[in-house]
Order: C-alpha cells, then sequence, then structure tokens
C-alpha cells in the first residue's frame, strides 16, 4: 500500500517551508508526489489520465507542477495508486486545495504572460535563485526608476497607467530580497547591462548605488563579468535557476523571454545551463571587487 507522509510524520520545519513556499511551488511538490505513487504502482501516465479522463499529457503537466489541480481527479489518483490511508490522503488533497490558492502576483494577471505566472511564482517561493543578465539588470535589483524606463522603452504605446502597474509588479517582486525567510540571490552581470544607460545618468546613479546597497545584504551575491574577459560560454539570454524549498524537488532551469519564460526540463539541457551558469562565476569578477566596479562605474555618473 503506497502511503503519502501526513503532516504528524513531518517534522515542524518542512510543514512551515510547504506553507510559505507559495502556490506554484506546492504544485510543483504535489505534482512530484503524485509522479512517486504512480511509478511505484508501476501504472503508466496513460493510463492515469484515462481514470481522470485526460491525455498522458495533462498528467505529465500535473506531474511537473504547471497546471492546478482538481480536487476529484487527485481523489481519483489516489485510489487508482493504491492510496488507501485516510491521513496520507487528506493531507495530500490539503496541500493540493493549498496550491490552488492565488498568489499575490495574480492581482496583476493582466499584465503578467500566462507563462510568465509560473515564473514569478518559481521566484517568489525559492530558497535561491541563480542569474545571468547579459543586458540589464537583474530584476529583483532593478531601482524603481530603472523599471519604469525599461517597462516603458518594452511597451511603448501602452497606457501609463498599464506600465504603471507592471512597474509596481516588478518593484513588488523584490520584497523576497527582504521579506522574512529570505531567499538567496546569486547574480551575475555582464558589463554591459550595468553600462547600457537606462532612464539617463540619474536612474543610473540611482540603480548602481542601489546595487552597492544590495550587495551588503546577507543573502544578496553580486558577480560583474567584465568586457575585458572577451567571449564566454553563454553569449545569449538571461538565464535562471530556481530551487525550490522542498529538498524533494529539483532546480528548475528558467530562460525569461519578451512575453513570457521557457523551462527547459531535459536532463542533458538542465546539465547544460549548470555548467554554464558555474563558469559564469567562475568567469567573473569576485562579489568584493565587483562592488568596487560598481563604485567606480558610478563615479562616471
Amino acid at each position: 500500500m503506497s502511503r503519502f507522509p501526513a503532516e504528524d510524520d513531518l517534522d515542524e520545519d518542512q510543514v512551515i517551508d510547504h506553507r510559505r513556499a507559495g502556490p506554484t511551488v506546492l504544485r510543483m511538490l504535489v505534482g512530484a508526489e503524485l509522479r512517486r505513487l504512480r511509478e511505484a504502482a508501476g501504472i503508466s501516465r496513460g493510463r492515469a489520465g484515462y481514470e481522470i479522463r485526460a491525455s498522458d499529457t495533462k498528467i505529465s503537466r500535473l506531474e511537473l507542477g504547471r497546471t492546478g489541480f482538481k480536487p476529484r481527479d487527485v481523489q481519483d489518483l489516489l485510489t487508482l495508486y493504491g492510496v488507501t490511508d485516510h491521513a496520507g490522503r487528506e493531507s495530500l488533497l490539503v496541500m493540493a486545495r493549498q496550491a490552488s490558492t492565488p498568489g499575490w502576483w495574480h492581482a496583476y494577471a493582466d499584465v503578467i504572460p500566462a507563462s510568465l505566472e509560473s515564473y514569478i511564482g518559481l521566484e517568489q517561493g525559492a530558497a535561491v535563485i541563480r542569474t545571468w543578465d547579459p543586458l540589464y539588470v537583474t530584476e529583483l535589483l532593478q531601482t524603481e526608476d530603472y523599471a519604469r524606463a525599461l517597462v516603458q522603452a518594452v511597451n511603448r504605446g501602452a497606457a501609463d497607467e498599464e506600465n504603471e502597474r507592471r512597474v509596481a509588479l516588478r518593484t513588488r517582486r523584490a520584497r523576497v530580497l527582504t521579506d522574512p525567510g529570505t531567499v538567496t540571490l546569486w547574480a551575475v552581470l555582464d558589463e554591459s547591462a550595468l553600462r547600457r544607460r537606462v532612464g539617463g545618468a540619474a536612474t543610473m546613479r540611482g540603480q548602481l548605488r542601489h546595487l552597492i546597497e544590495a550587495s551588503a545584504l546577507p543573502n544578496v551575491t553580486i558577480h560583474v563579468l567584465p568586457f575585458s574577459h572577451g567571449a564566454h560560454g553563454v553569449m545569449g539570454g538571461p538565464i535562471a535557476i530556481m530551487r525550490p524549498p522542498a529538498t524533494e524537488l529539483s532546480d528548475v532551469v528558467c530562460l525569461p523571454q519578451l512575453v513570457g519564460a521557457i523551462y527547459p526540463d531535459r536532463q542533458a539541457d538542465v546539465d547544460r545551463y549548470y555548467a554554464v551558469m558555474n563558469a559564469l562565476v567562475v568567469d567573473a569578477v569576485p562579489a568584493a571587487a565587483s562592488v568596487r566596479l560598481i563604485e567606480d562605474m558610478l563615479k562616471e555618473y
């Protein structure tokens, strides 16, 4: 008989972590456990999909945490997988219901592309975030003025009110760096991201000062990859690797795009991005020296 651990079986820290993780990470937790139970029962995705009147593709999306759960579907799958323990079933059902609770960012749904919703959810529930940004300052480290200048440039023609909601969303996301239970951020910035004058001299002065101040936070580390390094292993767009707070979940590679994000999940691709991110940290200027480099840039404004 398969059995999902009830909350009474978990230590207090594990339960608290799951509840603070947010709906996106909770979906991943429920999905990962459903996959474990399915594989333990020797049942194919196709058979599981048939049980809930869905395709094997939907089962795959459920197990990856890419879509929400209907309580009836979870109940039917648990029955199919042989989970008869009441406490275990109820524990997973409670978590599935919590995973369906909208995150705070859903209030900004009108300015969030569908595929970016998962990105924000992962970001807000992560324990560790590693980023590479070749053109602009990492979004979590942007000042309001810098974010506004970028938002207006990317969304030309949009109403001022709409763009201000985008700015408000971005600045609200940044609170994750200082809220209780803060995430650890390792950001690698290309020198061009700091040299590109966004919003004028005053905006850039404020942004560079903010980076210097943020680097003093115990949970934030900033590296700069200088022009002098030359070519490097990722001459493309930004990368983010999110580590969920639950140890039973794998890290997620995210590739932010203009209108959303891509999530490579083939292991070979994930390994490649890991290698690239590790190489960037090695090639970049050490953290303390990066702060001095930013201070030198500030003098130019």
